[in-house]
């Protein structure tokens, strides 16, 4: 074991004990409102909302700010854009289906389809399979890769400089963010399964955790109380109305809605035990500088300690002892859900001002005490807030 490491490990040690003694109760529901407001300020973020998660258990949630233009009140019950938060989702659903082996983690999932993927014709709610007639590689793809970001696609076909899909390394080799690699997973729970994701999603986990007001396709009830979005320049964008269920991120929901699966996530409640294990361990190592370009160059080592893919969430090793992570992210939006497993403690932040993700840091570490969560990577060189 190498001097670094030793030193390392040591200052963790130091850190979890600080930590553990300082932040043995969550700060006080003013404390947090008082921050979050600061942050907001600081930020000139125009609407956040938080949720707070204790020992599996949704301890509080509050939304702060605005909803659009006119000035209308941001509330727990606004609908809010999920953006890649709903990968997260699709892949609690997805464990579920394993549970009940109506799906393999392993398998390839070519073996769930009843003719080449290649030969699939082009369908714009899918990625344009025909341009992988050339590359065999595909057949290797299971749901752990697509789950794990590692199908060798990049994030979307049609940011490939000519708009084709095409694989850039060896299924199962490397970690690179892939949204395609969820329409894939799509596919092959639609096509080949005969299943519909956004049903499946309904009664699995919508259902199951009470989340009224979330959907993976747009419902006209929304409009009473919807969240628009500011972008970086302080320029508005209105809320997508989004017509077609996408894996890789179409899901609306509310910050009441989105704690409740929080909690359930963190808990398992709704995978056997025997699944615990799987889905909340680290799959595959991660080195790159940070998530995003997502085909950047590898390092010779991990840019953060512990930093690995799981599935459909990034895990890290801090100063509590293991952490997960899971952001979305657009030009108007910024989400970001942080859990520590073993208090499964875990704190979600909903905003419709991007500018909010400056003060996502000081804000979680502010509630779940300094958790060693891989921001560097995660948000790349943005400048943070201070906390000041």
């Amino acid at each position: 074991m190498s001097i670094n490491t030793l030193v390392r490990r040591a200052l963790y040690a130091t850190l979890f004990f600080l930590t553990d003694t300082a932040q043995a109760e969550l700060p006080s529901v003013a404390a947090i409102d008082q921050k979050v407001h600061a942050a907001m300020h600081s930020t000139q973020s125009n609407g956040l909302a938080l949720a707070v998660i204790d020992q599996g258990k949704v301890h509080y949630v509050q939304s702060y700010g605005k909803r659009n233009a006119a000035g209308e009140a941001l509330t727990p019950n606004t609908i809010m854009y999920g953006a890649s938060l709903t990968k997260l989702v699709v892949t609690y659903t997805v464990m579920q289906l394993v549970a009940e082996k109506k799906l393999s983690l392993e398998i390839p999932l070519a073996r769930y389809l009843a003719k080449e993927l290649p030969l699939y014709p082009s369908e714009e709610k899918y990625a344009p399979w025909p341009d992988l007639a050339n590359d065999p590689r595909w057949r290797s793809i299971s749901a752990k890769t697509a789950l794990t970001h590692s199908t060798g696609f990049a994030n979307f076909a049609f940011l490939e400089p000519d708009g084709k899909l095409r694989m850039h390394f060896d299924p199962n080799s490397r970690y690179a963010y892939s949204g395609e690699g969820f329409i894939l997973l799509q596919f092959v729970l639609e096509r080949g399964l005969g299943m519909e994701l956004g049903a499946e999603m309904k009664k699995r986990v919508f259902d199951r955790f009470g989340m009224r007001n979330t959907s993976m396709i747009w419902r006209p009830e929304f409009a009473n109380n919807l969240a628009d979005g500011w972008r970086a320049d302080g320029s508005i964008e209105p809320h997508d109305e989004r017509s077609k269920v996408r894996a890789a991120g179409s899901m609306d929901t509310t910050i009441s809605d989105i704690a409740q699966f929080t909690a359930g996530y963190i808990r398992g409640a709704g995978v056997p035990k025997a699944l615990h294990h799987t889905m909340y361990a680290p799959h595959l190592a991660i080195r790159t500088q940070s998530q995003f370009p997502s085909l950047q160059p590898e390092l010779a080592k991990a840019a953060h300690p512990g930093l690995a893919a799981g599935l459909g969430m990034i895990f890290f090793e801090g100063p509590q002892g293991r952490g997960l992570m899971k952001g979305g992210h657009n030009d108007s939006t910024g989400n970001i859900l942080v859990c520590l497993h073993k208090s499964q403690r875990c704190v979600v932040i909903l905003s419709n001002d991007v500018r909010s993700e400056a003060a996502f840091p000081v804000l979680v570490d502010f509630i779940l005490g300094e958790s060693g969560a891989a921001w560097r990577w995660e948000y790349g060189e943005m400048t943070f807030w201070n906390g000041h």
